[in-house]
């Protein structure tokens, strides 16, 4: 049975973290959840540890990305799935994440898109969309690594990196042009289950401008690869 690290970031969450890890523990997969506690002065440190969760702790917030590229890199797991401290999903929705990975997907995406029907489109959803678009997979759609759940395999990470979590985007680049399998598996409507949290534009102009990031290091990964030299040209010629 492959062994599942789930990874939850966390800040000040004791409100929801205890459910969330109940959650959790209900997959039924051999489990390791490592908590990175980054900034929390609550006791969720301690909450995750009485529940058995390996804690990493910080005294200064890092952001959940840096939270999950931490967490990835403590990781022993054959898969990871990555999740938030404050958004409570039923076990039930998590496992066709950690299916697909088992069914050969290099990346489990979340299908969730964010509203797109209507007359002007959040930033945030525009640049999911044309990331995808840029890499040539259209099929994502608003689909990102930005939003969890998400799981990846342990190959997957390795090729990757796991410093580069901590800009989703830029991941989900690398991960797309080294060719690995990335699939929209399940829907979880991640914006209904946590109706208080809101984006403040400091947060919003750091999410566009990770997928800008992500967009140039995929321009100029595409750029080298054409203006590589042919192994003849460069003397390679036996």
């Amino acid at each position: 049975m492959s062994k599942i690290s789930v990874i939850i970031p966390v800040m000040n969450e004791r409100r929801t973290l205890g459910a969330v890890i109940r959650q959790v523990r209900k997959i039924g997969h051999n489990l390791e959840i490592i908590v990175v506690c980054n900034g929390s002065t609550d006791g969720s440190p301690q909450i995750a540890r009485r529940m058995g969760a390996k804690v990493i702790t910080f005294k200064r917030p890092l952001g959940h990305d840096v939270g999950r590229s931490i967490g990835a890199r403590a990781a022993s797991g054959d898969i990871l799935l990555f999740m938030d401290g404050d958004i409570v999903i039923p076990a039930k929705r998590l496992l066709p994440f950690i299916r697909a990975i088992e069914s050969g997907a290099d990346i489990a995406l979340n299908q969730y898109n964010g509203p797109v029907h209507k007359k002007k489109v959040h930033p945030v959803v525009l640049s999911k969309h044309a990331l995808n678009v840029v890499l040539g997979r259209p099929d994502l759609q608003g689909t990102s690594l930005t939003a969890i759940p998400h799981a990846m395999s342990r190959s997957a990470l390795n090729t990757i990196g796991a410093e580069y979590l901590a800009v989703p985007p830029k991941a989900q680049a690398i991960a797309v042009a080294k060719g690995l399998r990335v699939e929209a598996v399940h829907y979880v409507r991640v914006g209904k289950n946590n109706p208080g949290k809101r984006r403040t534009y400091s947060v919003q102009n750091l999410i566009v401008g990770d997928h800008l990031e992500a967009i140039h290091w995929y321009l100029s990964f595409r750029e080298t690869l054409h203006t590589e030299p042919h192994p003849d040209e460069a003397g390679g010629r036996i």
